[in-house]
């Protein structure tokens, strides 16, 4: 089989949380996918990352999902031709798709290439028709079943964070989302970067285990969100950018790092919410050999590399990574 072919299976229980709860909903999260038809190698294997955002979305159409949710990170690098791969592997989903970008979306001072407008990615990868749309134009809110899910943007626009690849909520957003969560029921809030709980297992790890372990670009001044979040009582925070299946709580809000489908451990999540909590569960979406190949290719790639998939791999023997049930 390719390193593209699922595994099959269910799928492993990554966590049950007792929050978001209600109606019946099934939520997939597909993160980081970087797609890219022009490049090769890295341990995102580029020559790969086609084939396994494709072996996502045919594996999520066969569960009968109510959405999909991408916390971003569509892209190599915002390149007009990898959206267009990415809009042609979406003209087979029949589930709502909805997004928010990632730092390697949205427009760079170091780009050698036109970035798409920012319109383009609303018009293809957010709701058509929100119950609301930040100031920003990017962020959202929609209704998912009885879930209010938000799409918070973190990595900036055409004119903000353009110079880096941190993530950053500025005030108006804040205060939007904070008179949204206000009139919200059961919340799912989908963001690319990630909270300080989060955050500090990669500082943990460079401390214990790998001190060349770069310091990757993360949520700058992330209090501010994460105050905001556990004011407005958000049940569900989902995040990617790590590229590992990861758990926290910062301030009270729980979030689930959900890991890439580009590289080890090439994955989904799927989320299923019932009267009793919410179970998040890992589908791989490349066999065996795929995600032995992944593996080896991402600790010899970098010390960064092997510090992520070591902590990746940590998680994984630990699953559940939390019980609140």
């Amino acid at each position: 089989m390719s390193p593209a072919t699922p595994s099959g299976g269910p799928g492993t229980v990554l966590a049950r949380l007792a929050r978001p709860a209600g109606e019946h909903a099934r939520l997939a999260v597909v993160a980081d996918p970087h797609v890219s038809t022009r490049a090769e190698g890295t341990s995102k294997l580029f020559e790969h990352t086609l084939d396994h955002f494709a072996a996502a979305l045919d594996d999520i159409g066969e569960r009968d999902v109510d959405a999909v949710l991408s916390p971003g990170d569509l892209t190599k690098d915002g390149e007009p031709w990898n959206y267009e791969a990415v809009d042609e592997a979406l003209a087979t989903l029949d589930a709502p798709f909805h997004a928010v970008p990632g730092n390697h979306d949205v427009p760079k001072e170091r780009d050698d290439h036109e970035t798409p407008g920012l319109d383009r990615f609303v018009d293809r990868y957010t709701p058509a028709d929100p119950l609301a749309r930040g100031p920003d134009g990017l962020s959202y809110r929609v209704r998912v079943g009885e879930l209010d899910v938000f799409g918070l943007n973190t990595a900036g626009t055409a004119e903000r964070l353009t110079d880096s690849h941190e993530g950053h909520v500025p005030e108006a957003q804040r205060e939007w989302l904070a008179d949204q969560l206000a009139t919200a029921g059961s919340t799912v809030v989908l963001a690319h970067h990630n909270l300080p709980g989060i955050t500090d297992q990669l500082d943990a790890h460079r401390e214990a285990v790998e001190p060349d372990l770069a310091d990757i670009p993360a949520m700058a001044d992330p209090e501010p969100l994460a105050e905001t979040l556990g004011d407005g009582d958000a049940d569900l925070l989902l995040s990617g950018h790590y590229h590992l299946p990861a758990s926290a709580e910062t301030g009270g809000v729980r979030e689930i790092a959900a890991p890439t489908t580009c590289s080890f451990p090439q994955s989904y999540l799927l989320c299923d919410v019932t009267p009793e909590g919410t179970t998040v569960r890992l589908v791989p979406v490349a066999d065996s050999h795929g995600l032995e190949t992944a593996h080896a290719r991402r600790v010899a790639d970098s010390a960064t590399a092997r510090g992520l998939t070591g902590i990746a791999a940590a998680r994984l023997a630990a699953f559940p990574l939390v019980d609140e049930r």
